[in-house]
């Protein structure tokens, strides 16, 4: 089953909607240890468009995390925005795993780099915004 991509306008930015269960923005699950080698960095059941489905992935976990560190009370909509994602991606239960991954990396790597909002922080936000935008406005244009 191919992803089903619905653009939202969020904050000036295009961001696509699909669907994973994310739940907190704690490790998931590790993969199972007879397809790790084989599959380290790769879902299972690759589709065209997954390197930038997993950096979308990795930008809302960024975004999720500077913006809540900046004070923007809307974290959790960069973790919907990531549910979505996964729930119209329709994958396996190790495709989800790591675009889940994607996002916690994104935020744990935010995570380590800013304590506090930051002017670099803020100029971060307005990147992953643009970026996101771009990518998920070439998966729209991509997808049928």
């Amino acid at each position: 089953m191919g992803i089903r991509i619905r653009a939202a306008a969020m904050g000036g930015a295009v961001l696509v909607g699909a669907g994973i269960a994310v739940g907190a923005c704690g490790p998931v699950q590790a993969q199972p240890a007879q397809s790790a080698a084989a599959d380290v960095g790769r879902p299972p059941d690759p589709r065209p468009y997954d390197e930038r489905l997993m950096r979308l992935s990795e930008i809302l976990g960024a975004v999720h995390y500077l913006r809540e560190l900046c004070g923007q009370a809307d974290g959790q909509k960069w973790r919907d925005r990531m549910r979505e994602i996964l729930d119209a991606d329709g994958g396996s239960a190790l495709r989800k795993a790591m675009l889940t991954r994607s996002f916690n990396n994104g935020y744990r790597s935010y995570g380590r780099t800013y304590q506090s909002c930051t002017p670099t922080a803020q100029t971060a936000i307005g990147r992953f915004l643009a970026e996101g935008a771009q990518i998920a406005d070439g998966l729209v244009k991509s997808v049928p």
